[in-house]
Parts: structure tokens; sequence; C-alpha cells
């Protein structure tokens, strides 16, 4: 991560997030359309940035009624004040998804690519130019899990609808929980890690809400 990502900094030192859907906006949410738009929330209950899809048009919007969990997207995360700190870029894919990802002045971090696997989820998080920072596995029978590896070392969990981390800050209505089990090796791995979460979101639970999730 470059060094003076300082709008990046809070990732750095939160042991848990909760990245939870929300249909109540404030004045910096006006800019984002359609209906997947998010609160990213730490530690101690504060707001770290706001997420949602960017662009309009007609053709966005028959993208997201035909394609769903196929279409491609940008999406961008805020700070609280209004700074963009992440650009997401999905292309489009029918198949083996991926998210490109920028940080707020459109430098590159890396990358979170879907691999084909016969009995599990799977994906690689890679840096700019291809290099290796970790792993994330969706277990055979844990389908709302996704663990984080490190060089073989679990260092973190992506869940859907978890309750837990030690801290009673996830509800039935949040829609992922991301635990940091300690320091990484590399610090574009936190902000990619997030990052990966909407793309889980998109691939393995956008085509399944039910009308109650729906604006």
């Amino acid at each position: 991560m470059p060094a003076d990502s300082t709008a990046l900094v809070p990732l750095l030192h939160q042991q848990a997030l909760r990245v939870r859907q929300v249909k109540e906006w404030g004045e910096i949410l006006t800019g984002f359309e359609g209906r997947n738009r998010y609160q990213v929330v730490g530690d101690s209950g504060e707001t770290l940035f706001y997420a949602g899809e960017v662009g309009s048009g007609f053709g966005l919007f028959l993208l997201r009624g035909f394609f769903k969990a196929k279409r491609p997207f940008t999406m961008e995360l805020k700070s609280p004040g209004g700074a963009t700190v992440l650009r997401l870029r999905r292309p489009w894919r029918f198949w083996l998804s991926r998210l490109d990802v920028e940080d707020g002045d459109g430098r590159p971090l890396g990358s979170v690519r879907q691999r084909f696997r016969f009995f599990t989820r799977g994906y690689d998080v890679v840096g700019p130019n291809g290099e290796e920072l970790a792993h994330l596995r969706g277990p055979l029978f844990r389908p709302w899990t996704f663990v984080v590896e490190e060089g073989g070392r679990e260092v973190g969990t992506i869940a859907k609808r978890w309750s837990g981390f030690g801290k009673e800050l996830f509800t039935d209505a949040d829609n992922f929980g991301v635990r940091f089990d300690g320091p990484t090796r590399d610090a574009r791995l936190r902000p990619l890690v997030v990052a990966a979460t909407f793309l889980i979101d998109f691939v393995h639970f956008e085509d399944k809400r039910g009308d109650g999730d729906k604006e």
C-alpha cells in the first residue's frame, strides 16, 4: 500500500469489521446508484467507510435488472468526509469473476480472482504485478464462510451474517463480518480482503436475495 494512503490507515488497526447494506442515506451517499450500497463499521462501532456503485443510465439499469451477479460494476469506498479511498472495478466476465482494486488516486493495489474448484469456492488475492498475496478458501461444509490464508497461515475470516468476533457488534441484519487475526505481512492485504467481501456478495449472494432484501 502506498505510504501516503492515509485514508486507509484505519484498516490497519481493526480486528473486526462489519460490512452491511444500508438504505438510509446521508449527503455523502447521494452519488451512489442502485441498491448495492454499504457501510463499513470498525471495532468500536465507528463508521470507517461508505461504499456504493457509481454510474447511471439506462444501460446500467438493464445490466442490474437482467444480469445481476454476472454484470460488471464500479464501486467506490468513501471516508465519512467524502474522500474516495478505494475504487473497485469488476470487468465483464461470464465465468470466474475478477475484481481490480485501486486506491483513491487511481494507483493499483491488486486484484481478487476467482479460481475454479470442484468442491469448494476459492479466490486468489494478488498484487498489482500479479504477485500472490493470499488465498480465500470457502470450506465445503461452511457455505457462509471464507478463510483468508497468507503464506499457508490463516490470518482472517470473511463470514456472511456472523454475530460473533468476540464483541456483540453484529446482528442478523448485517451482511458480512471480516475478522483479522493479527498483522499481515503485506499492508495491501487488508484493503484487498475488504474489497473481496463485495465481490463475494455479488458472486455468491446477489441472485439469492429475497424480495425483502430489495429496495
